[in-house]
């Protein structure tokens, strides 16, 4: 049975499982040289898995390899640095609303800060 997923339908499922997400996160996060072991480890997957998304990365320009030895160093390429970045910035935001669930509030985060906001002024108005 072939595989006949529309492309869209093909990055949707890459940047939206946990795994891919978590490698192309921590290669935004890393400080310093990082390589296939460690984000490995650090996805909670197999090595084989996690070269085998790499090389998806690769394919779609989204990282490259630098050979130091025997060591594959893996590096964010411009565009893998800026779906990282937004990808790193959704996740934020989801663990902010997130957040704001668990302490039993039903407004946005943005809206609590804009009634905070709202109030200090009346509160400086009052003062004045």
């Amino acid at each position: 049975m072939a595989n006949n997923k529309p492309q869209k339908r093909v990055l949707e499922d890459m940047f939206l499982r946990d795994k891919p997400s978590k490698i192309l996160l921590d290669l935004n996060n890393a400080k310093g040289k990082i390589y296939a072991t460690i984000l490995s480890k650090d996805a909670d997957c197999t090595y084989s898995h996690t070269i085998k998304i790499l090389n998806l990365f690769k394919k779609m320009g989204l990282v490259s390899f630098e050979k130091k030895g025997r060591i594959k160093i893996v590096k964010l390429t411009d565009s893998g640095w800026e779906i990282a970045h937004n990808l790193d910035a959704i996740a934020r935001k989801l663990d902010e609303i997130e957040d704001a669930m668990e302490k039993g509030g039903d407004e946005k985060p943005a809206e609590k800060k804009a009634e905070r906001k709202a109030a200090k002024a009346k509160a400086r108005k009052k003062a004045e």
